[in-house]
């Protein structure tokens, strides 16, 4: 593929560099002359010291030509401008990095639309949707977001104390937009259908939207009665707590954040709710004693310095804390802290950067499909349905579907959802499938051509 890559900053240096690898044809547009520089030691692609904002840099970039262009600066004007000019000058797919409050008010206006773009992300909330899965689904053996945090993967093992033992899926009547995409029954895994029955032990992978895949995992778990709040603590009320927080203050966490900047804290305490806000320097071992810290059951550490993360961290799992989970900016330290988390006692620790390339990785295919994820005896692809393809106008349930097939998400426009039987799908819409291996190519056929 032809990219052009707009920014080398924290994210567009690790997307050039992991492009670097491959086989494709990258063109890194920065302005700082310095950096331009310092990439181009470090790169076996081409380098433009320039204004990427610039209609004429744009077009000397080879914009009109190229399949992707991704701005991945650290401004909105920038970014929206660009993408809207090389979307113009005759780029086939454009992508554009925002700041979250840009994401949060696309309900009020559509940026993607007005600008031409074909898909708008933030880092932060990505790297906070990595975070928070963690606490929403704690019972969840696998957790996974595949559209935007709307839908997610979760993997659960069915219980003995499970009301769904000895049922078929069509009787336990999962909730609407609720998918069991696989049933893995003794190392053998496949895509089932209505009538086929749940037993002890079975590992069902599930499709939904997050706040009702909490309640089915709790079913097949056999919980019962009422849940105890989660409580969870945030260490650093930028950006990256903040979208955190909003992401967990409307589910059964008792929430609290600890920020040292006063003016910082005023912001927090008028936006978010049921939190508790904490003017305070969590690194302080006294200040996590006097706040009771260890009783927690989650503390997350979300600011700007990994090292401050990291040993914030280990200070609170030495109080009690039952589970700690850190964001590390740096992908190579999250990757040795996920390897070494028995030792440390760190669950997880989320790099934003690698968040992004994950985000990003499903544009950069020259095949119809993506490869999302791989299962024993089956697969999760991602497509984008063609004005010419067949589908366009027709219902989920009118589709004579492949055998060996599972349709668990689809995204269309902003919104991002498990399909119903009555949904229309559309050219332009992003679907996701499970398929077995006799099942790929004539899924592919019938919603390419």
């Amino acid at each position: 593929m032809n990219i052009i890559i707009l920014g080398a900053g924290e994210i567009g240096r690790h997307m050039a560099l992991s492009l670097s690898k491959d086989d494709h044809g990258t063109v890194v547009i920065e302005q700082d002359e310095s950096v331009a520089r310092e990439l181009e030691e470090h790169l076996d692609a081409r380098v433009m010291c320039a204004d990427g904002a610039s209609a004429e840099v744009l077009i000397e970039a080879g914009a009109a030509g190229c399949d992707l262009f991704l701005a991945l600066t650290s401004s909105n004007t920038i970014n929206l401008v660009a993408c809207r000019v090389a979307k113009k000058l005759g780029a086939k797919k454009t992508i554009c990095r925002v700041h979250p409050g840009i994401q949060r008010e696309q309900w009020i206006f559509d940026f993607r639309t007005e600008f031409d773009i074909d898909h708008i992300f933030s880092s932060e909330n990505l790297a906070a949707i990595e975070l928070a899965k963690f606490i929403r689904n704690p019972d969840s053996i696998l957790v996974e977001e595949i559209a935007r945090g709307r839908v997610e993967l979760q993997q659960v093992t069915v219980s003995t104390r499970s009301d769904a033992v000895g049922r078929s899926l069509r009787d336990v009547k999962m909730p609407d937009r609720v998918r069991v995409g696989l049933i893995t029954r003794k190392g053998d895994a496949h895509i089932p259908l209505a009538d086929d029955r749940l037993e002890e032990g079975d590992l069902l992978t599930l499709f939904g939207e997050p706040r009702k895949l909490e309640n089915v995992v709790e079913r097949l778990h056999g919980d019962s009665g009422d849940v105890r709040p989660k409580r969870v603590v945030i260490f650093g009320g930028g950006e990256y707590g903040y979208s955190v927080a909003q992401m967990l203050q409307d589910w059964n966490c008792r929430l609290r954040i600890f920020e040292q900047d006063p003016e910082r804290c005023e912001y927090l305490t008028s936006t978010l709710s049921n939190t508790t806000v904490i003017n305070a320097d969590a690194t302080s071992m006294t200040e996590l004693r006097e706040e009771q810290v260890g009783e927690a059951d989650f503390f997350v550490a979300t600011t700007g310095s990994d090292e401050d993360n990291v040993m914030t961290c280990l200070q609170a799992k030495n109080l009690g804390t039952a589970s700690c989970i850190t964001l590390v900016h740096r992908a190579d330290y999250a990757d040795v802290i996920s390897q070494n988390q028995g030792t440390l006692g760190i669950r997880a620790a989320v790099s934003p950067r690698e968040a992004t390339r994950r985000e990003l990785t499903r544009f950069i295919t020259s095949d119809k499909f993506h490869t999302v994820k791989k299962f024993p005896g089956a697969e999760l692809i991602e497509l984008t349905v063609p004005a010419k393809s067949k589908l366009v106008g027709q219902a989920v349930k009118d589709v004579d579907w492949p055998a060996g097939f599972g349709l668990v998400a689809r995204i269309h426009g902003i919104h991002a959802e498990v399909p119903a039987a009555d949904d229309v799908i559309e050219a332009g819409d992003n679907l996701f499938a499970l398929v077995e291996p006799d099942a790929k190519k004539p899924f592919i056929a019938l919603a390419t051509k």
